[in-house]
């Protein structure tokens, strides 16, 4: 069994690009993607030579040369619009929600929106009853400026 895996490590190399592309899903940084590429360029070197430290070489030279090369471009590529992307409750601006808890004038309620229940306050401190809907305008940390809906 060892002689076998020793005679075809081309198969070791493309299990490790394998594992990386796998590990890559779970985290989309891009950098365990640059190891698979390493792992599938000295797949191929390894048809040439059998030295195992000479592969180790060629696995670590080209998992470099992916992470200085290819991992910025790839990422400018795929994160063109990245100064639009929003993340966390700044998302929630411009959402429709449905209020679960009366929001009081000159008061708080609370808004469903996705399943999330949010603390919110009125646009202009109007009170706005249970079930209406409402759009996000703004956020003051945790607390959503919501106004209501014309149906």
């Amino acid at each position: 069994m060892v002689a076998y895996f020793l005679a075809n490590l081309w198969q070791f190399w493309l299990l490790v690009a394998l594992v990386c592309l796998i590990l890559e899903l779970t985290n989309g940084d891009l950098y365990i993607l640059c190891f698979s590429i390493g792992g599938v360029c000295t797949a191929a070197v390894s048809v040439f030579t059998d030295s195992f430290v000479a592969q180790v070489i060629a696995f670590s030279v080209f998992s470099l040369l992916s992470i200085v090369f290819i991992r910025p471009v790839a990422l400018r590529w795929l994160h063109k619009s990245e100064h639009q992307r929003l993340s966390n409750a700044d998302a929630l601006v411009g959402r429709v929600g449905i209020v679960s808890e009366a929001i009081a004038a000159d008061g708080f309620g609370r808004v469903a929106i996705d399943g999330d229940d949010w603390k919110c306050v009125a646009v202009n401190n109007v009170a706005v009853a249970k079930g209406m809907k409402v759009r996000v305008v703004g956020r003051e940390s945790i607390i959503l400026t919501v106004e209501p809906v014309q149906s």
